[in-house]
């Protein structure tokens, strides 16, 4: 069993310098190392012992029209966001994900009102007084480390076991306890993540790594900071500016500056806000990928596919049609697909890390070799062996997949290996001849509220049973 270490470096406590003293040493920092190994994430993944699976049987076009869920990688930090200021936060849009249900118990072991009807969440924080999250809720998700910013804007206090999630390689939450740390934030701590802060004062954070939870951490605490805060080399994906967005419409100043640099004005009154979440781009993506696979004609209402240029690119490349106007999007395929010769995951603008299993299972019947690397996780090419149970052929050669298309693929039994890589196992069987079964759908219910229910309204056949 892999055993997760915290490193200790000055007896486990870090202290943030003073205002107008340097940043935190990075390299110090480093040194309280927190990784979700595979087997710690795969351990605290369970929701309890599921048992449903998908039949799938394959060789039949999506057609039709679709509605596309609430973004998931922008309703957890929102809901995180709910923690601040005053007033009750309405959500409209939310989707019925197994993320946000653990984020909403999070929130009601702290003390929040959490209401839900239908696809709308009501949030009332005012009674909140608890800044300590127990660990089963916590230990599923990974955005449950987004609440170390709120707790500490909210509270000054926050106490969080490790944060779980998939299992896709070694994902530490050392930029988030940095960037924290240049705001006033003092942590301890071997087992769980202990953060103090006598006081929040802005600062100027040079992000080392262009990541979003760490991005998203440093806004949550800035906001009700001392004094502004500039977040230099912050993450760029859409998700980043959606808090942002919900966060200025409960009355802070956030702005994106030309540099793509973020500056928050601290101190803020927030008020309650109703909001509608965007559509989920990664779901946009994984449908539009199941379309062009089978050969089939979707049109997506509600969203233009205007934060997925990379994606347009790549399927127009493969020989799909696509139309992205009047807030909608439009995909012709015939199902003969061409290969890709190279495609690297990066951050935004680039090809997104949560598309690329979706990615490798279109392209597994398209004509010629594709080439796939992933810059972003070391661990997200576990679904390969699954699609070659299907007879695709595919290699691993370090951080890249070499995928040589062939004319079918067959049903079989899989396992989803992940959340993403579970819904690359449905396409796939979409396309397949004869019936798929694909159980641990736990994972896949985590990021997409019924992709059953999805594909049935595009004419597949396909069934859960429990």
């Amino acid at each position: 069993m892999t055993v997760v270490m915290l490193h200790r470096y000055s007896r486990c406590n870090h202290r943030a310098a003073a205002p107008g003293v340097a940043n935190p040493s990075l390299v110090h920092i480093l040194g309280y190392m927190v990784f979700c190994r595979a087997e710690y994430a795969g351990k605290t993944e369970s929701r309890g012992m599921d048992l449903s699976y998908l039949e799938i049987k394959g060789g039949v076009p999506l057609c039709g029209e679709i509605e596309i869920q609430g973004s998931k990688n922008a309703v957890l930090p929102i809901l995180a966001a709910c923690m601040l200021g005053e007033g009750v936060c309405i959500i409209e849009n939310c989707p019925f994900i197994g993320d946000v249900e653990d984020t909403l118990e999070i929130m009601k072991m702290l003390g929040c009102r959490a209401e839900r009807d239908g696809r709308t969440v009501s949030i009332d924080a005012s009674e909140v007084k608890a800044y300590e999250i127990g660990g089963t809720c916590a230990a599923r998700i990974r955005s449950s480390v987004l609440f170390l910013g709120a707790l500490l804007g909210r509270m000054k206090r926050a106490v969080i076991p490790l944060p779980g999630g998939c299992a896709i390689g070694a994902r530490p939450v050392d930029l988030h306890l940095w960037a924290l740390g240049c705001l006033g934030a003092e942590f301890t701590g071997r087992d769980r993540i202990i953060a103090s802060a006598k006081r929040l004062h802005g600062s100027t954070v040079k992000l080392p790594l262009s990541s979003v939870g760490a991005t998203e951490n440093t806004i949550l605490a800035a906001v009700q900071a001392e004094g502004d805060t500039l977040i230099e080399n912050a993450a760029r994906e859409p998700e980043v500016d959606e808090l942002c967005e919900f966060l200025n419409q409960r009355g802070a100043e956030i702005a994106r500056l030309e540099d793509n640099s973020i500056c928050v004005r601290g101190g803020k009154r927030l008020k309650g806000v109703r909001y509608c979440m965007k559509a989920d781009r990664i779901v946009t993506g994984s449908y539009l990928l199941a379309a062009a696979a089978t050969g089939g004609r979707i049109r997506v209402r509600n969203d233009s596919c205007r934060n997925l240029q990379s994606l347009v690119r790549v399927l127009q490349q493969m020989g799909a049609e696509i139309d992205c106007r009047d807030g909608a999007t439009v995909l012709s395929s015939d199902g003969r697909l061409f290969a890709v010769p190279y495609l690297a995951t990066a951050p935004y603008p680039g090809f997104p890390t949560d598309l690329q299993s979706p990615m490798m299972a279109a392209l597994c019947r398209a004509e010629g070799k594709s080439r796939i690397c992933e810059t972003v996780f070391e661990n997200r090419f576990r679904t390969a062996d699954e699609l070659k149970k299907m007879g695709a052929k595919i290699e691993i050669c370090g951080k890249c997949a070499v995928i040589d298309g062939v004319e079918k693929l067959r049903g079989a039994l899989l396992a989803a290996p992940d959340l993403r890589g579970g819904a690359a196992l449905v396409i796939a069987a979409l396309q397949s001849q004869g019936c798929t079964t694909i159980r641990d759908m736990t994972y896949v219910d985590r990021g997409y509220e019924s992709i059953e229910r999805d594909m049935s309204l595009l004419g597949a056949d396909i069934k859960r049973y429990r």
